[in-house]
């Protein structure tokens, strides 16, 4: 009875989303909009979804590496075709959602180190790039901006064999562990004044400030978190891809569990949610600052002959990144409506590539789903994949609305299942979700 007046609240916001209640943030890739056939991603296919989300997040923008200004990425798309414009005006029909701006990202990759860069770059360049946020947000009727930046990411664990392992650990005894950033307490200073600098001038147009942590890397090198959070609106933990194909391609293992499984393999006690939130928390960031990340889509292995057969991670001698799928066309990556149908119990009879899916759920809850289909006796078509189904989304929910959380960041609404193709109801992971803070 509670599902249907929950589902009920949700049908009677109609053009209005709520005012009150946890962070329902939805992220939007606007290069969806530039994709082809059933991953064409349209603005009517964001207006559907909007009923359901708080804040949409726009990504992406970037820096310009000169004059370190904040720039379009696709000026054709962004500005002369007026897309910025188009999304906000959206705003007309949701007026009580908020559209923020997000720059950095995984999508300004020319020149990655200019965020570094405008950090070391002192106050003159740093105003530019303030100045200018300020006049696109308000150029395009943004209500903030979003720091996504690229810092650098933790280096992956090398899965070593027994006797490289123990080479390993006499190793470090010399070396210690590898440093990304010799620079970084530097570099978390610099981003704490420029976070201020930021608020401040931003305040006099009411305008959000927050940021997005990306997955893998090291928030205490960056975030002098107690120093920052009250210039900041909230936090968005991307608490996801912990594993990933290409950083760790002979070794599968779930990619966002909320507590951490047995240490086994490579695996790391810092690789799951619980652990990321506590963290925040320990730097006396208020627990409804903090939002927590799920990603849309599965990340995808290779199986080999040599991969156990049962599935269970963590599955070794697995051979990278599994081959691209029909929609997004990235080798590893796979969006939540080709994984719903490679699992789908209809295709029982099919073989090869086209074979379903075993879908494997986590019993006790703590961890996400995997499926998985053993190589065959020719070593071919061997794939297994961490991801979120409606099941273990939901589950999250529950745990952020039990810890008092924020509210939760899907990333992002074109790598849901916004067509409806696995069970006839458009978005089910944003539906889910958000059912589950109310």
């Amino acid at each position: 009875m509670k599902f249907w007046l929950n589902l009920f609240a949700i049908a009677a916001l109609g053009h209005l989303t709520l005012a009150l209640g946890p962070n329902m943030i939805c992220y939007y890739d606007a290069a969806s909009e530039e994709r082809q056939g059933e991953a064409k991603f349209t603005l009517q296919d964001m207006d559907y979804a909007l009923q359901f989300c708080t804040h949409i997040v726009y990504g992406y923008a970037g820096i310009d590496p000169e004059t370190f200004e904040i720039i379009s990425l696709n000026v054709q798309r962004d500005v002369k075709r007026r897309h910025f414009a188009a999304v906000t005006e959206l705003k007309d029909r949701y007026p009580l959602t908020k559209f923020l701006l997000s720059v950095g990202g995984d999508a300004d990759l020319n020149k990655p180190e200019k965020y570094i860069n405008l950090l070391e770059s002192g106050r003159a360049n740093q105003t530019r790039f303030i100045e200018s946020a300020r006049d696109v947000l308000r150029a395009y009727n943004f209500d903030g901006l979003d720091l996504a930046f690229q810092f650098p990411r933790n280096k992956p664990q090398k899965v070593h064999t027994e006797v490289g392992q123990v080479w390993k650990t006499f190793k470090k005894l010399f070396t210690g562990d590898h440093i990304v950033d010799e620079k970084s307490d530097e570099h978390k200073e610099q981003f704490t004044e420029l976070v201020k600098d930021l608020k401040a001038a931003f305040r006099p147009y009411d305008l959000m400030l927050t940021v997005t942590v990306l997955p893998n890397v090291n928030s205490s090198w960056y975030f002098n978190a107690p120093a920052i959070i009250n210039n900041l609106n909230y936090v968005t933990l991307a608490t996801f891809d912990f594993t990933t194909p290409e950083r760790n391609p002979k070794e599968a293992d779930y990619t966002a569990p909320i507590f951490p499984p047995p240490l086994e393999g490579t695996r790391q006690g810092h690789y799951n949610i619980d652990y990321q939130i506590d963290h925040w928390i320990s730097q006396r960031v208020p627990h409804s600052k903090i939002n927590v990340g799920i990603a849309a889509y599965g990340r995808a292995w290779k199986m080999t002959p040599e991969s156990k057969a049962d599935g269970l991670p963590v599955v070794q001698h697995t051979d990278g990144p599994a081959s691209a799928g029909e929609e997004i066309k990235i080798p590893g990556l796979l969006k939540y409506s080709e994984i719903c149908q490679l699992t789908s119990p209809w295709k029982v009879d099919r073989k090869g590539d086209e074979a379903p899916l075993k879908r494997v759920m986590d019993r006790i809850r703590k961890y996400n789903v995997y499926a998985f289909r053993s190589a065959d006796s020719h070593g071919e078509n061997g794939l297994w994949v961490s991801f979120d189904d409606t099941d273990s989304a939901g589950t999250k929910a529950t745990y952020v609305k039990n810890r008092g959380l924020g509210g939760v960041a899907l990333f992002d609404l074109s790598l849901d299942d916004f067509r409806g193709n696995c069970d006839g109801d458009k978005f089910p992971l944003l539906r889910t979700i958000k059912i589950k803070l109310l």
